[in-house]
């Protein structure tokens, strides 16, 4: 079910907007967790067998896609899953598009304010990548950065009520549960414990920035994106929260920050949204601007061949049937090989998979934090039960 959103600028709902995002929320937890688990048992039990064939390489995820296509169960999951897509955002549009002015001033005036302390810094002349501006990114309505008139923050509320109800209670209070795992991850690795500055790249509206400041009280925490109502949705936010956070639009390709000023460059579900060139480029940025001995820390899909085949088809469907074109190839890439291409040393190359930090006990968490990775079923995978994978570097000193 859907978590509430505290802040100031989560939109007003009346009875039945509620019941309808319940329902949305729901339906979306029984088709990844029941449905989910149904497809499974009948290619274990209907299919498995077939892909195994004595003197035959083994099956990988593009061969299990294959063999499940035909099959009911498949297209009963994919079809009810791409309907409860379209629904969260449909259900999320209705309350927006009523509000949308109540929600341009709210913001505004939390920006002017800026209690907080925070910044934004827009750029009007940023021309928006095309595997942006030309893709409706997992269904959503305009993308991040559509513009809706004036100093618009729709986007940016459309992502986080959207977020809400796609992710049915799995990502936490404020939907920030992976920017908690990831700071902590960092706090429990790394013998750093009072980094100085901090990059978020591809921030969106900082759901997974600001638990950096929180983790890093001392720290100057900024984001980037090319999305300007989502970078005004995280300021206005952010200072809503009452935590700093200076927000700026840049691309990750480019980044507008001096060499070796970052103790910390990290990403949070970033890259598989990415072209493989765009990857490769953002990586070399992130090695420029941080210090020697600073970390890159990415929060992402698991790659292909790290999973069980089952489990690569699976993760890989919404590069088939949620408008992410570039899923897939980026989990085909090797993860060590890309940060050794941007400059990064062999061995300062880092992995993990741990459970999520805001429902598990500390102590749970830092041993998984520090132990060498173990790879299963829902590894990255959004579920009643999630483990988030993270790769990264240590810039040489």
């Amino acid at each position: 079910m859907t978590q509430p959103i505290t802040h100031a600028l989560a939109l007003d709902r009346n009875r039945d907007a509620r019941a309808r995002e319940r329902f949305v929320s729901g339906l979306r937890g029984f088709v990844l967790n029941d449905l989910a688990a149904t497809m499974r048992k009948d290619f274990e039990s209907g299919v498995s067998a077939s892909l195994e064939t004595p003197g035959n390489k083994p099956p990988n995820g593009e061969d299990v896609h294959r063999a499940m296509r035909g099959r009911e169960i498949f297209k009963a999951y994919s079809s009810a899953r791409c309907t409860a897509q379209q629904m969260v955002w449909d259900v999320v549009m209705d309350s927006m598009e009523q509000q949308r002015g109540q929600l341009n001033d709210k913001g505004r005036s939390l920006s002017e304010k800026a209690k907080a302390g925070g910044t934004l810094e827009l750029d009007p002349n940023l021309e928006i990548p095309r595997y942006v501006d030309a893709v409706d990114v997992h269904l959503m309505p305009g993308c991040y950065h559509k513009e809706y008139g004036g100093q618009d923050l729709a986007a940016g509320a459309i992502y986080d009520q959207g977020l809400n109800v796609f992710a049915f209670g799995a990502m936490g209070r404020e939907l920030n549960d992976i920017g908690w795992s990831m700071a902590n991850f960092y706090k429990a690795r790394f013998n750093n414990p009072k980094p100085a500055r901090i990059l978020d790249a591809g921030c969106t509206i900082g759901h997974n920035t600001l638990p950096w400041r929180q983790v890093f009280p001392q720290a100057e925490v900024h984001g980037i994106d090319v999305a300007a109502p989502c970078l005004r949705y995280a300021h206005a936010r952010a200072e809503a929260m009452g935590i700093e956070a200076h927000f700026h639009q840049q691309s990750a390709e480019s980044i507008r920050f001096p060499d070796n000023s970052m103790d910390v460059v990290f990403s949070s579900m970033f890259l598989h949204e990415l072209p493989n060139k765009a990857i490769r480029n953002y990586l070399a940025e992130a090695h420029r601007v941080l210090r020697p001995g600073g970390v890159l820390l990415n929060m992402e899909l698991p790659p292909n061949d790290r999973m069980a085949a089952y489990d690569q088809f699976y993760l890989d469907w919404d590069s088939y049937y949620n408008n992410e074109p570039f899923y897939k190839d980026f989990r085909d890439q090797d993860p060590k090989e890309l940060t050794v291409t941007a400059g990064f040393p062999a061995e300062g190359y880092f992995e993990g998979v741990m459970p999520r930090y805001t429902y598990t006990e500390e102590e749970e968490f830092i041993a998984a934090a520090r132990t060498d990775p173990e790879f299963g079923e829902d590894t990255g995978r959004l579920s009643d039960v999630i483990f988030w994978y993270g790769f990264g570097s240590v810039k040489q000193g």
